[in-house]
């Protein structure tokens, strides 16, 4: 049993309006680039593949993607946009993808919706498994906003504008969080939602991908391969698999 947030169909037939800005084209493009520039010549599996928003446009660019996915109803998202996208519906800690793959990714912070340490320790020990000998496992995570709190402070905005406002809260004894939303929608009404997620720091993923066998490659702050520094809320890092 996985400790995951389930997405229902009603969640999975929103999930592309509500995550809009992270389809535009400044936000999606260095995503592709880059793991497009570690697939190589060999196809990616994307663990938390969702309704396609990274998978498509990398399929689009060449690279042959297979997913795992633990909502069916996001699954069916995906496949009314291309059915003929390969998913296997089950969790990403053990969940087993026909083939072995030059590349395995897990973005937008997906890995902390697995909400224990043992969980996240075998997604990716199962991302290790997929992969040939020298190849890549790549994930984007943030950093946990919580040196940002100052003395009493319960919550940390993470997204303002007209239409999302989203901030999300910690536990910092058991490292649980919540991401708490509230979307605007054109007729005016709003609309509450919630996720919860376990935070990992830079760190423990190098902890744990030294556990499933893999090598840091590099990390960097973001898709554009601007340098990691301790100021920096998020990176993107790349573990191979010893050839």
């Amino acid at each position: 049993m996985t400790s995951s947030d389930y997405w229902d169909a009603e969640t999975a037939a929103r999930y592309d309006e509500t995550s809009a800005d992270m389809f535009r084209p400044e936000v999606l493009d260095p995503a592709v680039d880059f793991l497009a520039a570690l697939a190589g010549d060999g196809p990616a599996l994307e663990l938390a593949i969702g309704t396609g928003r990274v998978a498509l446009p990398l399929i689009d660019r060449g690279v042959p993607v297979s997913g795992i996915e633990l909502s069916q109803p996001m699954v069916d998202e995906l496949h009314r946009k291309r059915p003929d996208v390969p998913v296997v519906v089950g969790d990403m800690a053990t969940s087993t993808a026909p083939g072995e793959f030059s590349l395995v990714y897990l973005v937008f912070n997906s890995i902390g919706n697995l909400r224990t340490q043992p969980e996240q320790v075998a997604c990716f020990r199962n991302a290790a498994r997929h992969l040939v000998p020298g190849g890549y496992f790549a994930i984007e995570l943030w950093v946990p906003g919580i040196r940002r709190f100052p003395p009493g402070q319960q919550a940390v905005p993470f997204h303002v504008d007209d239409r999302h406002v989203g901030f999300d809260t910690y536990d910092m004894a058991t490292q649980q969080g919540t991401s708490h939303h509230y979307h605007r929608h054109p007729d005016g009404t709003a609309e509450y939602g919630a996720s919860n997620f376990r935070y990992i720091w830079p760190s423990e993923c190098d902890l744990m991908a030294q556990l499933a066998g893999l090598e840091l490659d590099r990390r960097v702050a973001d898709w554009h391969g601007t340098p990691f520094t301790g100021d920096s809320e998020g990176h993107v890092s790349v573990w191979r698999k010893p050839a």
